[in-house]
């Protein structure tokens, strides 16, 4: 059964804001991976650049699905928060994170409701990666859960 208009619309908006936030990591990471300093930093910075790069496949993919569904993919980024120290910005990663993790989990149950399944799919391919993302800063700050 075909989605109707209702329905593409709800997705698209909360695709929408998926890829705004998704910008704004984009834009986060990128700025700790050059901002970093400290004894620490070498080996994190990597882990920065590797997740702003995850987060630019996301944005792409939210993008896609976006237009496939008649929809305009936003191109402003939410809030963004720079520079501080490298322990402060691993803590400002992982709260978008985690922010990501629930959001994916309430959009992938409106596809799931709606009966998108191409949607949800890809939504649950990216919730797993940010839970991976959210698992690295974990490990990297100490954090056992």
């Amino acid at each position: 059964m075909p989605i109707s208009e209702e329905n593409k619309k709800k997705i698209v908006d909360a695709l929408n804001i998926d890829r705004s936030n998704e910008l704004a990591a984009i834009l986060q990471y990128m700025g700790h991976h050059y901002e970093a300093e400290g004894l620490e930093s070498p080996a994190v910075i990597d882990v920065f650049k590797k997740t702003a790069m995850d987060e630019m496949r996301h944005a792409e993919s939210l993008a896609e699905r976006i237009v496939y569904l008649g929809g305009v993919p936003v191109q402003k980024p939410a809030g963004v928060k720079r520079g501080g120290e490298l322990k402060q910005m691993l803590n400002d990663d992982l709260t978008i994170e985690n922010d990501a993790i629930e959001r994916y989990r309430q959009h992938v149950k409106l596809c799931s409701d709606i009966g998108d399944s191409t949607t949800r799919l890809m939504l649950e391919q990216i919730l797993s990666q940010e839970e991976g993302h959210a698992d690295t800063f974990e490990t990297i700050l100490g954090i056992r859960k």
